[in-house]
């Protein structure tokens, strides 16, 4: 059964993204760009929604520094309000639910799966116990007076085994996790 990665960039506070502040909060460095253009995922195929679809066609049009890697990758959008076809190559658009879609695609792909951003599809992912593992990349600013799109919220409680770390440019943390849904706090019910 194919792999099924969620990936997130954060701010330290939990926030997907800041008002006014540019993508990966400006503080992008060499050696993380150098990781993402080596796409260690590469063979992966990018799961999202239409918000996190629109936003990174934007910022590929755009020029942002690290989405050049994300155009060349197969990408499956998940969404009842756009239409086909989509700007983004090697783009299809699934109109139904993507819980039940990821059930199938697992099932029967032998290409790995990860997602970008996509709150709201990571979260039903997880709470579907689809995910295989959790990839956060920690990037040090804190945005409580800006910071939106809190990550964490709606998810379901989650026991984490850290399965990987690293440091980019002696600063951005990247945590990676296996994940397991629990029921409740540990003692109360079981995973």
């Amino acid at each position: 059964m194919p792999e099924l990665l969620i990936d997130f960039i954060t701010s330290l506070d939990g926030n997907a993204a800041a008002e006014g502040w540019p993508g990966w909060w400006g503080l992008e460095g060499p050696e993380y760009l150098a990781w993402l253009r080596a796409s260690p995922e590469a063979t992966h195929t990018v799961l999202m929604g239409a918000t996190t679809y629109r936003l990174m066609s934007g910022f590929a049009a755009a020029g942002e520094p690290g989405t050049e890697p994300l155009a060349g990758m197969s990408k499956i959008v998940f969404s009842t309000t756009l239409r086909e076809p989509l700007a983004s190559a090697n783009t299809e658009l699934i109109a139904r639910d993507a819980v039940e879609a990821v059930r199938e695609m697992k099932s029967g792909a032998v290409k790995p799966m990860r997602t970008i951003g996509s709150l709201t599809l990571c979260r039903s992912l997880l709470k579907a116990g689809l995910v295989d593992r959790f990839r956060v990349v920690v990037f040090p600013v804190i945005t409580g007076s800006t910071g939106r799109e809190r990550i964490y919220d709606g998810h379901p409680d989650v026991a984490l085994e850290m399965v990987n770390s690293r440091t980019f440019d002696g600063r951005i943390q990247l945590l990676e996790y296996t994940p397991t849904v629990l029921s409740g706090p540990p003692g109360t019910a079981g995973p």
